[in-house]
């Protein structure tokens, strides 16, 4: 896979990853939850989890394509806040939309 093939697998693998927790009510979109609904810091938690994983597949990719580049903490906070964007459809899907609830 070409190195170009990779920034943006790793960028669509994003783009799910940040969605997925607002988008079901299972922990990880695999396991289903006692409760009816994940509360917010669950779902701010499999956030942080998720952007984990992503970073994860970055690097492993990386690794192939050659050495691994040294970060500094300037990369993981934009990164980080480009994983929060990423989220916000997701976030605004499940609480800023009005949502019809059939009884």
């Amino acid at each position: 896979m070409s190195q170009s093939a990779s920034v943006w697998m790793v960028l669509g693998l994003a783009l799910l990853a940040a969605n997925l927790p607002f988008l079901n009510e299972r922990l990880l979109g695999l396991v289903p939850l006692a409760g009816r609904t994940k509360s917010l810091a669950i779902r701010l938690a499999e956030l942080v989890l998720l952007y984990a994983v992503v970073g994860a597949v970055g690097l492993l990719f990386e690794r192939r394509v050659g050495q691994i580049a040294p970060q500094g903490w300037e990369f993981y906070a934009v990164t980080a806040a480009l994983f929060i964007v990423l989220a916000f459809p997701g976030f605004t899907w499940r609480y800023l939309m009005k949502h019809r609830h059939a009884h």
